[in-house]
């Protein structure tokens, strides 16, 4: 399979890859729930202090985000939408 050939089989159209960032996002926040609790209560009455006095906190909740927002979780995301969309037109 060529470049191009591949890179029309990947593409999205802008909007459509923006709500499945938004998706991906929202999923994310979802499973990592437990860290941002624990960083919002470490950061609760903190101002600039929060920086030093959370940073653990902060990395937990990071390393959680990166698992569920990455480049290669957005790919799939992708992939199933084209699959989704490809069946949707054979059926019609």
């Amino acid at each position: 399979m060529g470049y191009l050939e591949e890179a029309r089989e990947n593409h999205v159209k802008k909007k459509v890859e923006e709500a499945l960032r938004s998706k991906m996002k929202q999923k994310a926040l979802k499973e990592c729930d437990f860290y941002c609790s624990k960083y919002a209560e470490c950061a609760r009455g903190r101002t600039f202090s929060v920086v030093w006095h959370c940073r653990k906190q902060a990395k937990e909740l990071n390393e959680c985000l990166h698992q569920y927002t990455n480049d290669a979780v957005l790919e799939e995301m992708k992939k199933a939408y084209m699959v989704e969309q490809e069946s949707k037109e054979g059926n019609q």
